[in-house]
C-alpha cells in the first residue's frame, strides 16, 4: 500500500517565521494549506492543520478511525524544494483492543486523491510514491 509520496516544487516556499516554530531546515504548512483546501474539493474533509517538530500535519474527518497525512519540506544535494507527504497510519490496519481492523480502503481513497491533486499540478514534479511499512 502507497503511503509516502516525495516530489518538488517552488510553490511551497517556508513562511518567514514557521523554521523556528517547528525545527531549522523543516517546514511545510503552505504545503498543507494547499492540500487542505485541494482535499475538500475531492470530497475529503481535513480539520485544523497542526504543527509538529518534523512538519506539519493535516487531520482527515468524517471517518471513524484517525487518519491524517503529514507535509515536510526538506533540501537534499540538489534541490531546495522537496517535500514528502505521509499518510499515517501506514499499514492499512489500527489495532483496537486485541483485534486487528482494516482501513485499507480509506488510507487508497486518501492516496488515490493525494495523488490526483500532485499529477493534476503542472508546478509539481518528480512525483515518487513509495510503500510505508
Amino acid at each position: 500500500m502507497r503511503t509516502h509520496v516525495e516530489f518538488y516544487s517552488t510553490q511551497f516556499p517556508p513562511y518567514p517565521d514557521e523554521e523556528e516554530q517547528i525545527n531549522p531546515g523543516v517546514w511545510g504548512k503552505r504545503l498543507a494549506e494547499y492540500l487542505k483546501t485541494h482535499l475538500q474539493t475531492h470530497g475529503i474533509p481535513s480539520g485544523e492543520i497542526f504543527v509538529e517538530d518534523w512538519g506539519v500535519g493535516i487531520p482527515i474527518e468524517g471517518m471513524e478511525h484517525n487518519i491524517w497525512i503529514g507535509c515536510a519540506g526538506y533540501q537534499d544535494n540538489d534541490n531546495s524544494d522537496g517535500f514528502l507527504c505521509f499518510i499515517e497510519p501506514s499499514k492499512g490496519y489500527i489495532r483496537k483492543w486485541f483485534r486487528k481492523i482494516d482501513i485499507s480502503e480509506k488510507i487508497q481513497r486518501v492516496a488515490d486523491t493525494l495523488d490526483l491533486i500532485l499529477k493534476n499540478d503542472p508546478d509539481i514534479r518528480d512525483i515518487n510514491w513509495w510503500k510505508g511499512k
